[in-house]
């Protein structure tokens, strides 16, 4: 935001490396996003590819991993670069956090050196797409349900099942794919034209329209014995990537928050009603000052939640706090937003309506507010009542 709505000061909180990254990605998704977002987003399409393309040679993609093409930037650069992305939408944000936080987080925390050869550089560069495949059409928030399977044959791998809600699915040249096999749960790289392998778009979609999501098939696909992540056994690998995804997430939803906040701000401003602008207004500026607080205290939350991963200390409790708190506060204010603006609230010539379907599947995928907020209870009681 600018310095007149930064209500808390949090520029102030950056140094000069982090503003000039985030103001990268700002232009970036501003000057060749936003234009063009909510055509994509009504149309229930997305070049998706071709984004890939232009965020790579933008830096972004796998930006906060070192080596490989990556740019090896701070996680706070990371998170900064989230919030801008999801400022103009939240399936341009998934694009880049699915690929760099999920496939590519995967790779490179748990793969071969040859795995991380073959396929990182060109995943940095935007010239491969990758997915990450562990939600099944019966299993979301218990991963341990997973029903697709590895099997050992003659030295290969064997993969059946069916991954759902899978960001980047059809366009995918690898996906890391998550199974079940006789040592528990592992992560294989699947390569899209292997033979078996197949991915459908999911239709009639209300949320997340500028976004290309599938479900994906597996029909007895066979893979080297090599495919498999070595460093990667159990569900400590696949929630491992998924709490890299989620503290984008967390960032991510403040930039959601900001854009409706500032279309809200603009039009108060401008709305004439009763021979004044509605900004003027008691009942508007109550709306105005609580959207703006708590969008400030949001961001605040991510900066110090930032900090905290910079210096190791990071807990899957506290991206949990932020991911919780931090949805619910965008998904809010973006209908508090709506509002302001009245039946113009609904119209695609605003993008509030778009943050506010959108963030109806924030909330819920890479955890439901229902599964962090158990986990912050267990956190805070010692107890698990997740079953």
């Amino acid at each position: 935001m600018d310095a007149q709505h930064d209500l808390l000061d949090v520029d102030h909180l950056l140094d000069d490396e982090e503003r000039a990254i985030r103001d990268t990605a700002r232009r970036f998704a501003q000057e060749r996003l936003a234009p063009h977002v909510a055509e994509w987003f009504e149309a229930g399409t997305l070049p998706a590819r071709d984004i890939a393309r232009e965020m790579g040679q933008a830096g972004l993609l796998g930006m906060h991993l070192e080596g490989y093409g990556c740019a090896g930037v701070s996680s706070m650069a990371y998170g900064l670069a989230s919030t801008e992305l999801e400022a103009v939408d939240s399936g341009l944000r998934s694009l880049f956090s699915v690929q760099g936080s999920l496939a590519m987080y995967s790779i490179h925390a748990y793969g071969s050196e040859a795995q991380k050869e073959q396929w990182l550089p060109g995943m940095a560069a935007g010239t491969y797409v990758g997915a990450f495949g562990l939600t099944e059409p019966d299993h979301g928030s218990n991963p341990k349900g997973m029903r697709t399977r590895a099997r050992n044959d003659g030295g290969d791998w064997i993969l059946s099942g069916s991954k759902m809600w899978i960001t980047n699915g059809s366009v995918a040249d690898v996906v890391v794919v998550w199974a079940q096999t006789d040592e528990g749960v592992r992560g294989f790289v699947v390569p899209t034209d292997t033979p078996g392998f197949a991915a459908t778009d999911i239709k009639q979609k209300m949320s997340m329209r500028a976004s290309v999501t599938s479900e994906l098939s597996l029909d007895d696909v066979r893979l080297p014995h090599d495919a498999v992540l070595p460093g990667a056994q159990g569900l400590r690998g696949p929630l491992g990537a998924l709490n890299e995804a989620r503290f984008g997430i967390l960032f991510g939803a403040t930039g959601a928050a900001r854009s409706c906040v500032e279309t809200a701000l603009e039009y108060a401003q401008s709305r004439i009603q009763f021979d004044r602008p509605i900004a003027g207004f008691q009942l508007t500026q109550q709306k105005l000052a609580d959207m703006s607080l708590e969008h400030g205290k949001a961001l605040l939350l991510a900066v110090h939640l930032g900090r905290l991963k910079e210096a190791g200390r990071l807990s899957h409790a506290q991206v949990s706090a932020g991911k919780l708190n931090n949805t619910r506060v965008a998904i809010e204010i973006a209908r508090t937003a709506r509002t302001v603006l009245g039946a113009n609230g609904v119209s695609g010539e605003y993008p509030i309506m778009r943050h506010a379907n959108n963030l109806e599947s924030v909330l819920t995928y890479e955890g439901t507010a229902e599964i962090h907020t158990l986990t912050i209870g267990r956190a805070l009681t010692g107890i698990s009542a997740f079953i």
